[in-house]
């Protein structure tokens, strides 16, 4: 299980949000909700170690210890594959960028367990954004991170499209024992990943005053 300590996030060493204590087990979902601006693109970039907290701490249960480079992956809102790549070379930049030996059996067996296995070969810039969506997600996941993470995965989805992305993503969750943290503020959600996460903004002494 992963730990979240009271985690206060933010840039430059400036709080801007606090995000409540949680545990997380494999496979569990969670939503962290809030409208634009509140920090959850923050939070979640705290959560997947690219950011520094500003306090407090995201470890494993069992050891107290902090999670590392690669435990974590992120699915980004606006996906960043590289056009110029085929799709089964966006996937085995996951292991690179971490200094793992790449296997492309195990990355286009990914890819044919979330449908886009055919797509190997086809560049990044010809993909649907269903398709490259499932790519991104393949990718993520191809680090074998024990938390994954999703930034607003829906936004300006229609409702059957919303679902599917929804459904996608716990689909990929339950594929790789995982736990999932999605940051949204898409209410369409709720229904599929009822469990939520608290993030509440920091007030400075000015702003309280």
């Amino acid at each position: 299980m992963i730990d979240i300590e009271t985690l206060d996030v933010g840039r430059g060493g400036r709080a801007a949000a606090r995000l409540a204590a949680a545990r997380l087990a494999p496979g569990s979902a969670w939503r962290l909700p809030g409208p634009s601006g509140s920090g959850k693109t923050t939070a979640l970039f705290t959560l997947a170690g690219l950011l520094p907290p500003v306090a407090g701490a995201v470890t494993w249960s069992d050891t107290g210890a902090p999670l590392r480079r690669g435990d974590a992956a992120l699915v980004f809102q606006d996906l960043v594959l590289v056009d110029g790549l085929s799709v089964l070379e966006n996937v085995l930049l996951a292991p690179f960028a971490l200094g793992r030996a790449q296997d492309a059996g195990a990355a286009r067996a990914l890819l044919d367990r979330l449908g886009v296995g055919h797509l190997a070969g086809r560049r990044a810039d010809r993909l649907s954004r269903g398709e490259a969506q499932r790519v991104a997600v393949a990718r993520a996941l191809a680090s074998a991170p024990r938390l994954l993470l999703a930034d607003e995965p829906t936004a300006s989805l229609d409702d059957a499209h919303a679902v599917a992305t929804a459904d996608l993503l716990l689909e990929a969750a339950a594929l790789s024992g995982a736990a999932l943290v999605i940051a949204t503020h898409d209410s369409r959600l709720a229904a599929r990943v009822p469990d939520a996460l608290t993030l509440t903004p920091i007030r400075t002494p000015a702003e309280a005053a």
